[in-house]
């Protein structure tokens, strides 16, 4: 008689077989999804990484951007002063391109100046005619003054040009020598600006009134050699001011043209 042995393994046994068969065969899916998470962490933390940095990248602009507004205010402030620093400078410039040239013609400026001084007193009344000679003549003398500036050349002349012009403003009165012909006598002399240039001898008999136009003395009747008297007066101080009915030397049009001619 045949018998059939079953052998009967113990429950343990087998589960523990089977449990590490599929230990075994899920190792690989374990494996992949530890690999998985790993990234899944490491992609989160590239994703944290890239915020922080978005966020630096945001403040700096925004840093950037109020920089920017601050530096548009001031140039806004800035732009004008800039502006008229520039008009300066350029008016600087311009004036200094015009001192090099006027430095250059300024001989001949001073030249002219004293020419026409020279005949400016030729042709006016000829009243202490010899000491205003002598002082253009001077400032000629002195442009060969090397040791004087070129300011102070122009001071001096502009000097007598002043003084010749304050003579239109004064009422002067002085004695001095009247030429008559071959004759010379003491007078005394009363000049009214550029208009009337008078003389009267001490004895009061004599007296006349300077003809520019005829060049020449003419003689003043007894009403004006009173007039003549009380103007010497005026002019001393030893009378208050009044109005003189006097002759006149030049027309009043001519006396302003000659003065208009010596301002220019």
């Amino acid at each position: 008689m045949v018998r059939n042995f079953r052998f009967q393994l113990p429950f343990g046994i087998v589960f523990g077989l089977l449990a590490a068969g599929f230990l075994q065969a899920q190792e690989p899916v374990v494996e992949e999804a530890s690999q998985a998470q790993r990234a899944q962490a490491e992609l989160q933390r590239r994703i944290d990484a890239a915020d922080d940095e978005s966020r630096e990248m945001l403040t700096e602009l925004r840093r950037i951007e109020a920089e920017t507004r601050r530096l548009e205010a001031r140039s806004d402030v800035l732009a004008p002063r800039l502006e008229r620093r520039s008009d300066r400078l350029d008016r600087r410039q311009a004036a200094l391109d015009t001192l090099a040239e006027t430095r250059e013609v300024l001989p001949e400026i001073e030249q002219a100046l004293i020419s026409r001084l020279q005949a400016w007193v030729s042709r006016d009344l000829p009243f202490l005619k010899e000491e205003r000679l002598a002082r253009a003549g001077s400032l000629e003398a002195g442009l060969a003054d090397l040791e004087a500036s070129a300011a102070e050349h122009l001071d001096r002349i502009l000097a007598a040009w002043r003084t010749e012009l304050d003579y239109g403003r004064e009422l002067d009165a002085w004695r001095g020598t009247l030429n008559d012909g071959d004759a010379r006598r003491e007078v005394d002399f009363l000049r009214l600006g550029r208009v009337g240039l008078y003389y009267l001898t001490p004895d009061g008999r004599r007296g006349g009134v300077w003809r520019a136009d005829a060049d020449r003395w003419e003689a003043l009747d007894e009403a004006g050699r009173m007039e003549l008297r009380h103007g010497l007066r005026i002019a001393r101080d030893q009378r208050a001011p009044e109005l003189l009915t006097l002759p006149i030397s030049r027309p009043l049009e001519r006396a302003d043209a000659t003065g208009a001619e010596a301002s220019s």
